[in-house]
């Protein structure tokens, strides 16, 4: 899952991917126009590679395509903007949890009883979930991701720490790791994530339609995030809007020995001075409450398509191409990233990728999350209680309250609070 904190900006950009003369059956015949324009929400280190598929499956499959690099953190509003107006792009790389939301608008094709959605047996189950709503098939799973333990091997190794599978163990290995230097919290709501799914938390129920984010397991998982920075085991930024960038400089410097985040992050460290030797990087599950216990939640991207557009047809065909074991093990290769295809992690050159092997087991256990129309907006009150929790200025119990009631005032006015 790609946070608003986690993205650069990208300008708008178009790159037009014409076929061979003569291409084939996505043409006027059928009644679609054979022209797909693709709006890609991925980052700089990312989008090279996704264009250059994108190029290869058009001229393959003989329809033209212009793909056009967006903003992860306008995206969303900028395609409802469009859609709601008949415009946009024909296929649209959303994050995951705005598939639901889309689909609840009417501005993505109900992709049931096609290709897309009757041949989905190969695919993760919970990275499958994603493309759901109402009982209907709305997108295909282009990449799925989680959060996971990366930690500098040669600070642990110096320190003889092995990589913590508890919190209890991260506060232990502080004396060993120079205290604040052992790990630095992000206080993103999304990063709190993996201290309430380890103590058995959750947001909301969606099947019995109840608000639980202020449950006394989430109250003890803040309170064990914040007993980390008042153990001096660990920093944060008091500043939640640099708090990522913070963080991703401290570890790619080696200040800090530890870090939670997914495998987007990679390409970034990899350029840092303390992983110049790539070897240098370890993955491991994210610390829980007990031993083998630690749960992290299910990201990743879907691709839909715009309802409305005149390029049905070869929309479907693009997506099949786009989303194939083939181009799934290229991303992987290429750029690490995670396939939402089974089949894809048995290639030989996917196994041999230390990310993806590192982040197979993590994707397997990772939390589904409610796939909701509302669900991207569970994170906002959260990110502000869970900075505040940090930040010291709440504790857990009144600042998660104060998230419950938020949900049921704006957010899921329908859920009783549980």
């Amino acid at each position: 899952m790609r946070r608003t904190t986690l993205v650069t900006a990208v300008a708008a950009a178009g790159a037009l991917i014409l076929t061979a003369c003569g291409g084939g059956d996505g043409g006027s015949a059928s009644g679609d126009s054979g022209e797909i324009t693709f709006w890609d929400t991925s980052g700089p280190n990312e989008s090279p590679v996704f264009t250059k598929i994108a190029q290869e499956c058009a001229t393959k499959g003989g329809y033209k395509v212009k793909t056009e690099t967006v903003a992860f953190d306008q995206a969303l509003n900028n395609y409802r903007t469009a859609a709601q107006g008949g415009q946009g792009p024909d296929v649209f790389r959303a994050e995951v949890a705005w598939v639901p939301q889309l689909a609840k608008l009417g501005y993505v094709v109900d992709l049931t009883g096609t290709e897309l959605a009757t041949d989905t047996a190969d695919f993760l189950e919970t990275p499958l979930g994603s493309t759901k709503y109402d009982g209907k098939s709305y997108g295909v799973p282009q990449v799925t991701d989680s959060l996971a333990l990366f930690y500098n091997k040669k600070l642990l190794a110096d320190a003889g720490v092995t990589p913590p599978k508890t919190w209890d163990e991260v506060k232990a290995a502080a004396a060993k790791l120079g205290g604040e230097k052992t790990i630095f919290i992000n206080n993103d709501a999304y990063y709190a994530l993996p201290f309430m799914y380890g103590a058995g938390g959750d947001l909301v129920d969606a099947d019995t339609k109840k608000i639980v984010v202020n449950s006394a397991e989430n109250v003890k998982a803040l309170e064990t995030a914040k007993g980390l920075l008042d153990a001096k085991a660990a920093s944060t930024a008091l500043d939640p809007a640099n708090s990522y960038n913070n963080m991703q400089a401290a570890f790619t410097s080696g200040e800090v020995a530890m870090v939670i985040n997914g495998p987007w992050s990679v390409a970034d460290y990899l350029k840092g001075a303390a992983f110049t030797d790539a070897a240098n990087l370890g993955i491991a599950p994210v610390p829980g409450d007990t031993a083998g216990k630690g749960s992290a939640p299910v990201g990743g991207h879907d691709y839909v398509i715009r309802q409305g557009t005149k390029a049905k047809d070869s929309s479907i065909k693009f997506i099949a191409c786009m989303s194939s074991v083939e181009s799934q093990v290229q991303v992987a290769k290429e750029l690490g990233l995670l396939p939402t295809r089974k089949s894809a992690y048995e290639n030989a050159d996917v196994k041999s990728n230390a990310v993806v092997s590192a982040f197979e087991p993590v994707v397997t256990a990772a939390h589904p999350r409610a796939w909701i129309p509302e669900g991207g907006q569970l994170f906002d009150p959260l990110k502000i209680a869970y900075a505040d929790v940090l930040a010291g200025k709440k504790d857990a119990k009144t600042a998660l309250d104060e998230v419950a009631k938020a949900y049921k005032d704006t957010v899921v006015p329908e859920y009783t609070v549980g």
